[in-house]
């Protein structure tokens, strides 16, 4: 008797976990939101604003990046061995990044990339970027 009164509470229990369960589900399937034929396209978007002949208009400048690596020793190395991969304008549109940032990139553009180049080069292409590109170097053009 003991153990079926036992098992009528456990199925009671699970039962109940179950439902809770149940609720909770289509509750939070209410709250996501539910959508069905009827309501599909329910919501519309504003309609654009009218543009009027007599009204003013300002546009702001687009950025301007520098077409050129900024002059220094490595820059020749810099455009011609980055530009295997990209344009070496790509280093002139980077944000300044700190030292260690550029010496992680150019080994990166190595291990990871597959770019190629000399010790030597490695070490200029680095030294010129720490030189031109990092916060403290960085000159506004």
């Amino acid at each position: 008797m003991m153990r079926s009164l036992r098992n009528r509470r456990k199925i009671f229990a699970l039962a109940t976990g179950a439902a809770i369960l149940a609720a909770g589900a289509i509750y939070a399937d209410l709250q996501i939101g539910y959508y069905s034929a009827g309501n599909l396209g329910g919501i519309a978007q504003p309609a654009p604003p009218t543009l009027q002949a007599n009204d003013a208009y300002i546009v702001a400048a687009y950025p301007r990046y520098p077409l050129t690596l900024a002059s220094g020793e490595g820059e020749q190395d810099a455009a011609a061995y980055c530009n295997t991969c990209h344009s070496p304008n790509y280093i002139t549109m980077q944000p300044p990044l700190p030292a260690a940032t550029w010496e992680a990139e150019v080994t990166k553009m190595e291990k990871t990339y597959g770019a190629q180049f000399p010790t030597d080069v490695h070490a200029r292409i680095v030294s010129y970027l720490q030189a031109h590109y990092t916060p403290q170097t960085r000159k506004a053009r």
